[in-house]
């Protein structure tokens, strides 16, 4: 399968002035424990002080790029997995098998918030109320980063007539942490925007994310919703069978 000539180079994200991303205060509180509590108005201050400096000092960084979606083959053990065309990766389990399975598509992207979010959150404050509060600030303001490198894309997939799902990323349901290194290599991103990958398969800075979403023609497709283990062409030595659960393949 072929990615259309619109969609098939890299597309940095490299926000500036008012393209910014804007940090949502309701995410951060929700960060920080936050759920309509009152708020001593000292608390408040420091906190809309730690959005704004974050806001002001650390500009997100992101890349993407979309790969055609092989969905018939299987991993190492055996059972069905999404392998994007072109590239080493490969991804397991069935939550994301059932979110790219019918895709045609898919927009593979990571954004980071660069190394001095990770200076600045190691090296800690005087007080630990503001570590805190950095730390959910900086979470909300790579989720905005995210979000709009997800609508950037679903932008440019609209105007090829592709709909899209949602935003999925490895650790949601049963998709481990393992195809971290080989998204990362992918799209480059170590040497595009200075993402790096531990042995524990943790993203570094740790203020980044890698996503995936599914590009598919016409209507997204629900592939929850049909169950076709009495067609699918593992008959035997399928581990979602052997577990009692559906793989949703064919």
């Amino acid at each position: 399968m072929i990615v259309p000539e619109g969609l098939a180079a890299p597309v940095l994200y490299r926000p500036h002035g008012g393209e910014l991303p804007r940090l949502d205060r309701a995410e951060m509180l929700r960060y920080l424990g936050f759920s309509g509590q009152e708020m001593e108005s000292e608390l408040k201050r420091r906190i809309d002080a730690v959005a704004d400096d974050v806001e002001r000092n650390f500009t997100p960084a992101g890349v993407r790029r979309v790969f055609a979606v092989d969905a018939i083959g299987v991993d190492d053990e055996g059972a069905p997995a999404i392998k994007l065309v072109g590239t080493s990766v490969v991804l397991q389990g069935l939550d994301i098998y059932r979110h790219l399975k019918d895709a045609r598509l898919c927009v593979l992207m990571a954004c980071t918030l660069g190394m001095e979010s990770e200076r600045r959150l190691r090296a800690g404050t005087a007080s630990s109320v503001e570590t805190t509060v950095l730390d959910a600030a900086c979470s909300a303001y790579i989720e905005a980063a995210v979000e709009a490198m997800d609508q950037e894309a679903r932008a440019d997939a609209a105007t090829l007539g592709l709909s899209a799902n949602w935003r999925f990323s490895c650790g949601y349901g049963d998709c481990p942490l393992t195809a971290q290194p080989r998204i990362v290599s992918a799209l480059n991103a170590g040497r595009l925007i200075g993402l790096t990958v531990t042995p524990t398969n943790l993203l570094l800075p740790s203020k980044s994310v890698t996503a995936m979403i599914g590009l598919f023609d016409g209507p997204v497709h629900d592939a929850n919703t049909r169950p076709t283990c009495g067609i699918c062409r593992l008959r035997e030595g399928c581990s979602f069978r052997a577990r009692g659960t559906t793989c949703y393949g064919g």
